[in-house]
């Protein structure tokens, strides 16, 4: 039985989901030339990532680059999720401000620009150490 580790959801790192929920009330924060009036999210995407949408559109790509990017929403989806990232919002939908935090989080997730949030293990037991804490508790019992 395989055990599969929990994807780590950007939504969840610090700003985005604020950003998330002014693109609710600002619709056009989500357009790509947004990001000249709201400097609010090249600050998050700098933050989390070390490089803005900018800067990472203009990072040299390696040549077996298969532009992933530029796939759709949809193939991204799977992409991300594929590498560990859950790129969606609570009703799993991609988030509003996903073509602000794409190309960022590509060149992070394949070591060819900026960083990764550092993000700690979880300290939880697997489960079966749990089912086998439980059962050593029931035998002592007897």
């Amino acid at each position: 039985m395989a055990l599969s580790t929990p994807l780590r959801r950007l939504i969840d790192l610090p700003g985005v989901a604020d950003l998330e929920f002014k693109a609710v009330m600002k619709p056009a924060m989500r357009e790509a030339y947004a990001r000249a009036d709201y400097p609010e999210i090249d600050d998050c995407v700098r933050a989390i990532f070390g490089l803005t949408s900018d800067e990472a559109e203009a990072v040299e790509r390696p040549a077996d680059w298969d532009d992933i990017e530029n796939r759709s929403v949809a193939e991204q989806m799977a992409a991300f999720e594929a590498a560990g990232w859950d790129v969606t919002d609570s009703k799993r939908k991609p988030i509003k401000l996903f073509e602000h935090f794409n190309q960022p989080l590509w060149l992070a997730v394949r070591g060819v620009a900026g960083t990764l949030p550092f993000h700690a293990e979880d300290a939880r037991p697997e489960g079966w150490v749990s089912k086998l804490e439980a059962e050593a508790s029931r035998f002592r019992k007897r």
